[in-house]
This record gives structure tokens, C-alpha cells and sequence, in this order.
């Protein structure tokens, strides 16, 4: 059985502008300094696009991580999906949608499906630590997000 984690973000930003930060492995890398993460795309490119592959390297629970995803889905700038092609996981999809509220508001969702290698060992692990692990993740890097997309909305 899967874990899923969401978590939703009212951001003062078009979706668009909200969306290219998404997609921005630097901005990914900046989300998430306190864990050393890197991330390296395949391409060189800074911003993702539909079909790119990121590998992203961190350091979490005192462990080295690396995981690669590929940008699987792309509808700029209402969706994207990003799913491991490598790594931790058995699986692991992230959907992020961007909702236009109107006046400049998106309404930002990350939607985490994961499923832990292990069998019932590792669901049971997937649910009670590594969901509220990578929910804190997520709502870290939502925060960034917000505050640079905020930010350069008022330099308007």
C-alpha cells in the first residue's frame, strides 16, 4: 500500500511565475540546503522540462541519498509530474498542480505517492516515518517557493 503526502500552498504569485520556480533545480537545491542536497540534471539544464532527468543527492537520517526522476508529465502551468526512475523507492510520483485563483493567487499542490522497497516491513516504515519526513520536506520547500515568488511579485 502506498503512503500519500500532500500538501497545499497559497502563494501571492501567477501560476506561471510559481510553476518556472517549480522546475528550477537551483531553487530545488536552495529549498533544501540544510540536508546538502545537489541536484544535476542530465541536460545541464537549470529549468526542467517535459522528459528531463534530475539526479538529486542529499544526506538524510545520517545517510547519503541519490535518487534520479524524470519530468514524466508537463502542462506549463497548471501540472507537472516528476516520477524516480532511480533511487530509495520502489516508486515514487510527485504531481504538482498550480490553481490561478485570480488576482495573481495560484493555489499550489504537492501531491507524494510513495511505495518503500521491503514488503509490509517497509509500508509500515513508509507511513509512520518517511511520509511525515518528506511532509516536512514539502512544506519547506513550499515555503521557499513562496517567499521567492512572493518576493519578485513585488518588485513588479
Amino acid at each position: 500500500m502506498p503512503a500519500v503526502i500532500e500538501v497545499v500552498s497559497l502563494i501571492d504569485a501567477a501560476p506561471a511565475a510559481v510553476f518556472d520556480l517549480e522546475l528550477d533545480v537551483d531553487v530545488h537545491a536552495d529549498s533544501l540546503a540544510g540536508s546538502r542536497e545537489t541536484a544535476t540534471t542530465a541536460t545541464g539544464r537549470r529549468r526542467l522540462v517535459l522528459g528531463d532527468e534530475v539526479t538529486f543527492r542529499a544526506r538524510h537520517f545520517g545517510l547519503r541519498w541519490r535518487m534520479t526522476s524524470r519530468i514524466s508529465a508537463y502542462e506549463r502551468p497548471y501540472r507537472f509530474v516528476d516520477e524516480q526512475t532511480r533511487g530509495p523507492f520502489r516508486a515514487m510520483r510527485h504531481e504538482h498542480r498550480f490553481e490561478d485563483l485570480g488576482d495573481g493567487r495560484t493555489r499550489m499542490t504537492d501531491r507524494m505517492t510513495i511505495r518503500a522497497p521491503f514488503g509490509p516491513v517497509g509500508a509500515v516504515v513508509a507511513r509512520a516515518v518517511l511520509a511525515p519526513y518528506l511532509k516536512r520536506l514539502l512544506k519547506r520547500r513550499a515555503a521557499h517557493v513562496k517567499r521567492l515568488a512572493e518576493t519578485a511579485g513585488r518588485g513588479r
